[in-house]
């Protein structure tokens, strides 16, 4: 597909404005510096993060990075949306092609260990394995294809939770689903719709007891929350928190969340943080846009952030939740 069109969606407003500079006006424009730097709206922002902080670059040289999820043999899965490739990135910035897969968005692994990945081409959830092969697991509802999979999380219960916009969803390819819709695939392949009230669902996870369930909205800028049943249905859906920004200065995403229940959400210029009541304590303003960001390491505290072009590290002092680890 043509590389313009596989631009990802939060960068879809650039690519719109700079269509609209002449070049001359092009190479004249002033495109405004980033870096990294961690702005605390609250003192509890610094119980999470060293003040003295560094970002390192952990990998460079993709197209558009998305899907972090740590091996414990010491290396990341990460998908390139451009590049259309699934890759193992070791330190050092060594990559390894898994899969060639047309738009491979959110990963993660189940509790069975195996990599789940949301294929946007596919208009499915599939599971990769280790010899760079694919089954798939779900690619409707009711009959209809889905939009575009966009990430995926492990629930409390072991049942695969998803988002379902039309963020990518192939041009020239029929919406068949009149919504964008949250699913939980169970462990009979059965697909629930769980709900259907945001715009453009995105990014997800669950609290670390398994009582609250987040996942945020890129079209609505927002992120909602809602409580969770012993079977996994949703309700009580309610703003948790808003993310404004400028046109093209990234939109709310990917979602982690520590083991105290903080939550870390991609977001306009970096990484919104957020403690478990709503209160925004801060932001980690990144040199480029992220997507999405993973905990890593042996004692997974850790943040793996997938950024545009690159995959960056930052130690916190948070020890992060993950899901597919809790029996």
């Amino acid at each position: 597909m043509d590389r313009l069109v596989r631009v990802r969606k939060s960068c879809l407003p650039i690519v719109f404005f700079l269509s609209m500079i002449p070049f001359s006006g092009f190479l004249n424009a002033q495109v405004p510096e980033r870096k990294f730097e961690l702005q605390a709206d609250s003192p509890q922002f610094w119980n999470l993060l060293d003040r003295d902080a560094k970002l390192e670059l952990f990998a460079g040289g993709f197209g558009f990075t998305e899907g972090p999820v740590w091996d414990d043999a010491g290396f990341l899965y990460v998908s390139d949306e451009t590049l259309n490739k699934i890759f193992r990135v070791y330190p050092g910035g060594r990559k390894e092609e898994v899969i060639s897969l047309g738009d491979p968005d959110g990963n993660t692994y189940d509790r069975k260990h195996r990599l789940l990945d949301c294929a946007s081409v596919l208009r499915a959830i599939i599971e990769v394995t280790p010899d760079g092969h694919y089954k798939i697991l779900a690619d409707r509802f009711e009959g209809k294809k889905f939009n575009s999979p966009n990430d995926v999380v492990v629930g409390p219960d072991g049942a695969i939770y998803f988002t379902d916009p039309t963020l990518d969803l192939v041009k020239g390819e029929k919406q068949e689903i009149p919504f964008q819709g949250v699913y939980r695939l169970d462990d009979k392949s059965k697909v629930h719709l769980l709900t259907k009230d945001l715009s453009q669902p995105n990014g997800l996870a669950f609290s670390p007891d398994g009582k609250r369930f987040y996942v945020d909205d890129s079209e609505q800028r927002n992120i909602r929350v809602y409580d969770v049943g012993r079977d996994g249905s949703l309700s009580n859906g309610r703003i948790f928190g808003q993310e404004p920004g400028g046109p093209h200065e990234g939109v709310p995403d990917g979602i982690k969340i520590d083991q105290s229940g903080n939550i870390f959400v991609t977001g306009p210029k970096g990484i919104w943080v957020w403690d478990p009541q709503g209160h925004h304590l801060g932001t980690i303003a990144m040199p480029e846009q992220p997507a999405n960001l993973a905990w890593g390491d042996k004692d997974y505290r850790t943040l793996y952030i997938t950024a545009t072009t690159s995959v960056y590290r930052l130690p916190t002092k948070a020890r992060g939740f993950v899901p597919y680890l809790k029996k």
